[in-house]
This record gives C-alpha cells, structure tokens and sequence, in this order.
C-alpha cells in the first residue's frame, strides 16, 4: 500500500455528533483512566485521531470520542471537532478484528520502567504532587515508584510499640 493509500492520508476533522459508538468493543475505561486521557487531550492535544468505518462506526477511540462528544474543555480546543481517519474495505469480522487489535496493541507499564520515569520527572525539578495530578496517579502511588518498593524501611519504626506483646 502506498503512503498515499495510508488512512491518515485523508484525515478529516468532523462533528463526533455525526458518529456513532460500535456494539461490540470489550474494552473499558476506569474514571482515573479516562481524566488521565482528558490531561492528555488538553496538555498534547489530539496526537491520535479515532478510527472510523465509512458508515461512521466507531472502530478504534471510543474514549476519545467521548471526551470530543461530552467534554467541554476538549471540545473548546478544536471548536468541537474530533480528528478521523477511515478504514475502507471492512467488514463486520474486519472491524471487530480492528478494534481488538488497537486495543491489544497499545501494550502494558513495567513496574520497574514506571519507577525509572518518576527519577527522571523528579530530577527534572517536578514535585510528587505535580506528577500525580498530571499522570492521574494517587500520591502514595507516585511514593511508592518513587523508592522502588522500599517503603517498608522508609516507614518501619525502630521498634515495636508497647500496644504489641509477642506471643
């Protein structure tokens, strides 16, 4: 296929009204999850367009779409429009297929890595508060990857309190 044949070749700026959620996508999004894409759109902007049937179903950026749809602040970004690229040729197996396959391929976080990028956020002169609110993390999450699992001696009192007996 030729770069000319690539979908974002045709990339289009629409009305989210004017599309409509597949029946089929198993995938979901928790509310942290979902404000953290929220930060993302707002902070980036739109990096990744939503993939789109030629009747206008949705195959892959549901989320995104939501927040495009639903979102005030996002919609204000590009006056309400959503970016979207069209997969021609599907069909119902090939849509499905599509839709897990983006799902499927967009990977997992390593502990270890997580805890490498907290270092370099903080060398980079952020505070444990700024890299919590804007990577949708809890406070004690940032901590954690933060001293890599070493909380234990970071927190342990020298010696147990009167209120334990051993047995």
């Amino acid at each position: 296929m030729s770069k000319e044949k690539q979908p974002l070749e045709n990339l289009k700026w629409v009305d989210p009204t004017t599309l409509t959620a597949n029946d089929y996508n198993p995938n979901h999004v928790a509310p942290p999850e979902m404000e953290l894409l929220k930060i993302s759109i707002l902070e980036n902007g739109w990096t990744q367009p939503i993939v789109i049937s030629p009747d206008g179903t949705i195959v892959d950026g549901f989320h995104r779409w939501t927040l495009g749809l639903k979102d005030k602040e996002v919609q204000k970004l590009t006056n309400g429009l959503v970016p979207v690229v069209t997969l021609t040729n599907l069909d119902q197996a090939l849509s499905r297929l599509a839709t897990i396959r983006h799902n499927r391929a967009r990977g997992n976080h390593y502990v270890v890595k997580m805890a490498d990028i907290i270092h370099e956020l903080k060398a980079l002169n952020l505070s444990d508060e700024e890299i919590s609110q804007r990577l949708g993390m809890e406070l004690e999450e940032v901590e954690r990857l933060f001293d890599r699992g070493r909380s234990t001696k970071r927190n342990a009192l020298k010696e147990f309190n009167k209120g334990w007996v051993p047995g």
